[in-house]
């Protein structure tokens, strides 16, 4: 078995409802609302659960919603390394106007955390031994330097684990000067990297390639939402067409289409192919509501038709 880390540094309390009609002024009779524990590194892990492979999650967390936040971990049998900070954890509101099957996200700031916090966290990947991937993923709350994942290539190397980075803004930016395994940005993500502010199709792979050969990232896997993903090394450009389903949710997707590339590489599989499995279990976590993710049945479901289209 491979170890796994996944460390996020700003978690958070998902609370899920769903109203009739989202209407201004008015009071609105929401459904029973549905709490899970989210943000980047800790959605890996728990889509990693789900898929049959055990990570470790390395969070801070603090306050009553800290002790919930931790409390809802648990019941999801995920393995955690847990820093205590002073801050309260924060919480998010996804609201699902039933009339039109729109999504409303309503994302709290971070909480922020000290010098020492931040430094515990990386203390604590640090005091793990055998590593073979580390996942950061998420948005970096208050106090945390933006060169914190460069900090977590340093560390990466060190340990000869492979890092992959899920983020965006400076943070992303810094991350890529220490060099990476691979990393998942969206479009928009892309052409911040390359100082753009957007894009043409055939830009894509011509950045990216240009990321790769400055010996930024081994490889680049960008997610394109319902079209799929592409994916880009040194020698391939590769379009993954992701599978046709009826949507429920987008939150979680991308972090979902990161679990199933590191679930496949640990079990020996080819990057085209566990970026493929990647694509399959992010269209996956669209089918449910809220934060659920992606489940098992449906992430193979899925992957076995596009093997079979291909």
């Amino acid at each position: 078995m491979s170890k796994i880390i996944t460390i996020t540094f700003s978690p958070c309390i998902d609370k899920s409802t769903s109203v009739p009609s989202l209407i201004p002024e008015k009071k609105l009779q929401c459904s029973a609302p549905k709490l899970e524990p989210g943000g980047g590194g800790i959605n890996v892990a728990r889509a990693l659960r789900k898929l049959g492979e055990d990570a470790i999650a390395i969070f801070p967390s603090g306050g009553y919603t800290g002790k919930f936040f931790n409390h809802l971990m648990e019941l999801e049998n995920i393995n955690c390394k847990i820093i205590e900070i002073k801050n309260e954890t924060r919480e998010n509101i996804i609201v699902l106007d039933q009339s039109i099957n729109a999504q409303y996200r309503l994302g709290m700031p971070g909480s922020e955390l000290a010098e020492h916090e931040w430094k515990a966290c990386l203390q604590a990947v640090e005091e793990i031994n055998n590593i073979e991937f580390i996942i950061a993923s998420g948005s970096l709350p208050p106090g945390v330097p933006v060169n914190i994942y460069a900090m977590l290539a340093e560390i990466a190397k060190n340990k000869n684990a492979k890092l992959i980075v899920d983020t965006s803004g400076e943070a992303l930016k810094e991350a890529v000067q220490k060099g990476l395994f691979l990393l998942k940005p969206n479009i928009g993500e892309l052409a911040y990297l390359a100082g753009k502010d957007k894009l043409l199709p055939g830009e894509i792979a011509i950045v990216a390639k240009k990321i790769i050969e400055k010996g930024q990232c081994e490889a680049i896997v960008i997610s394109m939402g319902m079209e799929g993903a592409t994916i880009i090394t040194k020698d391939t450009v590769d379009i993954i067409t992701a599978p046709k389903v009826t949507r429920k949710s987008t939150v979680g997707a991308g972090d979902s289409m990161v679990a199933g590339i590191v679930f496949f590489l640990s079990t020996g599989k080819s990057l085209l192919e566990a970026a493929k499995f990647g694509v399959a279990c992010g269209t996956a976590a669209t089918m449910n509501p809220g934060t659920e993710l992606c489940k098992r049945d449906d992430a193979f479901r899925l992957y076995n038709s596009m093997c079979t289209a291909s």
